[in-house]
């Protein structure tokens, strides 16, 4: 089978013949339907991630979804023919520990998988098993929002666009801060309470909390500046590794600060049922399978709008 594989750093990445896969005995095959790219797809070729992944060459993609075409003898959860999604995580995970997604046949072990509602299509569930479940894990898990909560979202890309839907579906109040005014009308259309460039804006709000998913560092300090006392801001983007912070507004207003990164098994089921309730969806460029390779150079100079899947034929 064909796959996009990733060799060396600062080079494309190569579409090779590979051998296709076999199920180990705790293992199932998927046969991909779709793959969604994401920004650690870029990190992995450029060097920022790459000491994460154990060999090379490997084949990336680690947003999956597609249909059972082969079980292992000790695996019975799953049947030839099952439509399933593969959550997207560094240990024992395809695309970041295994050889991933961007192929027509991928193995993974049973235990990852989960069963996809009937409602819910292809590049929706790709798209879910990563971006889905992460936005869902800082809104619910780590954010603790609920009816009534208000909060604050910054950044309305490929995350916190689902991020404000899965808040919204809480029966939250939601703010925005986007600095890209495009999209304001797409936010407004979400049903938020209001949109803005600059989270500060909203000051007088009295918001709960605030989840940065841009993560620039002064996005941070501006959360800081704007929420609540004895409120939390939820930190998920990480545009910029190091940031300087208002301590003095943080310690004397009791703010809490907290990182979240990816989510569980649990949060991508979840996410699944809000999208075939109708109640969250991701906004998708589709590609095909040959336009990979070109697909992450253009996530790479910042050309996608939304999530970004190769939909399989």
């Amino acid at each position: 089978m064909k796959a996009w594989q990733f060799t060396e750093i600062d080079v494309p990445l190569t579409l090779t013949e590979v051998e296709t896969p076999t199920p180990a005995a705790d293992e199932i095959v998927v046969h991909v339907r779709a793959a969604g790219l994401c920004h650690s797809d870029v990190g992995f070729i450029d060097g920022t991630l790459t000491p994460l992944l154990p060999f090379r060459p490997i084949t990336l993609g680690h947003e999956i979804a597609g249909t059972v075409s082969a079980v292992g003898s000790n695996v019975t959860e799953f049947t030839v023919g099952q439509r399933v999604g593969i959550p997207a995580t560094i240990e024992d995970g395809p695309g970041t520990e295994k050889n991933g997604g961007f192929a027509d046949e991928v193995a993974v072990l049973a235990k990852l998988v989960v069963p996809l509602p009937d409602h819910v299509p292809f590049d929706q569930a790709a798209a879910a098993t990563d971006a889905g479940l992460t936005s869902y894990h800082a809104v619910h898990v780590q954010g603790r929002v609920v009816a009534g909560t208000k909060v604050g979202i910054i950044g309305l890309g490929g995350l916190g666009s689902l991020g404000a839907q899965a808040a919204l579906a809480a029966g939250a109040t939601v703010y925005v801060a986007e600095k890209n005014e495009k999209v304001h009308d797409f936010a407004r259309s979400l049903g938020v309470e209001a949109v803005s460039t600059d989270i500060q804006d909203f000051k007088d709000a009295g918001l709960d909390v605030i989840i940065d998913f841009a993560g620039f560092g002064t996005t941070t300090d501006g959360a800081i500046k704007t929420l609540r006392r004895g409120g939390r801001i939820v930190q998920v983007g990480l545009a910029r590794a190091t940031a300087t912070l208002d301590l003095q507004t943080l310690t004397l207003n009791e703010i809490e600060l907290v990182g979240s990164q990816a989510g569980t098994k649990q949060d991508l089921v979840e996410v699944l049922d809000l999208i075939e309730a109708g109640k969250l969806k991701s906004r998708i460029t589709e590609i095909g399978f040959d336009e990979i390779g070109e697909g992450v150079g253009k996530l790479e100079r910042g050309e996608v709008i939304g999530r970004l899947v190769a939909v399989f034929g």
